[in-house]
C-alpha cells in the first residue's frame, strides 16, 4: 500500500509521524510525506524544535487517487496550519470521497472539522479539540482509539503520543482490511 501522511511545514508532533511511518514501513508498505510546501518539513516535541524531514511531494501535485490510505499526525501547530490551506483540506477531503481509511491522533481532527467530514462520524481526539468535534456534528468519545465505520470511509482516531502503539496497530489493520475489499470488488 501507498499510505500519504500529510503534515504542514512545520508544527507536527515528532512522535506522531515517527511511530506511524515506522508501522506502515515495518508493515511493508510505502510512506510518501505530503505537504504543503516543498523542501522540509520541521517537526516538534512538544514545544520544542525535533528534526526535519524531507517532503515527497506537495498536496498540489498529490491526489486522493493515488493512496490507499491518510495518517494525518497531531501536535497543535500541524492541524492548525493545514486547516487554514484550501488545498490540504480538499485532500484531506478526497479521502472521504473515494471511500479510502483515514487515521488522525491528537489534535489532528481539527483538519477533519475543517473539511467537514465527521457528521455523524464517532471520533476521539486530544481532548480540547472535543468542542470542535461536537459542534461539527461528530460524537467525540474518550478512548484510546476509535475506529468509525459508519460513513463513506473509515476512520480511526487517537487522543495522544501516549496512545501511538494501539492507534499503529488500529490503523495499519484497518488499512488492511480496506485494501482487501477494494481488490475483492
Amino acid at each position: 500500500m501507498r499510505i500519504a501522511f500529510l503534515v504542514a511545514p512545520e508544527g507536527v508532533e515528532q512522535a506522531e509521524l515517527t511511530k506511524p511511518w515506522q508501522a506502515v514501513t515495518e508493515a511493508g508498505d510505502s510512506p510518501v510525506l505530503v505537504s504543503t510546501k516543498p523542501g522540509r518539513i520541521q517537526a516538534f516535541d512538544h514545544l520544542d524544535k525535533a528534526d526535519t524531514f524531507p517532503v515527497d511531494r506537495t498536496v498540489d501535485e498529490a491526489s486522493a487517487d493515488e493512496y490507499d490510505g491518510l495518517v494525518l499526525p497531531g501536535g497543535v501547530a500541524n492541524p492548525d496550519l493545514l486547516r487554514t490551506d484550501r488545498k490540504a483540506v480538499d485532500f484531506i477531503r478526497g479521502f472521504f470521497e473515494t471511500g479510502k481509511p483515514v487515521a488522525a491522533i491528537c489534535h489532528a481532527p481539527w483538519t477533519l472539522v475543517e473539511a467537514d467530514v465527521v457528521r455523524g462520524r464517532r471520533l476521539t481526539s486530544y481532548p480540547s479539540v472535543r468542542t470542535d468535534v461536537r459542534n461539527a456534528g461528530g460524537e467525540w468519545v474518550d478512548e484510546e482509539v476509535c475506529v468509525s465505520d459508519t460513513g463513506p470511509n473509515t476512520l480511526i482516531t487517537s487522543r495522544r503520543p501516549a496512545d501511538l502503539k494501539a492507534f499503529c496497530a488500529a490503523f495499519i489493520a484497518e488499512f488492511r482490511k480496506a485494501a482487501r475489499s477494494t481488490r475483492a470488488a
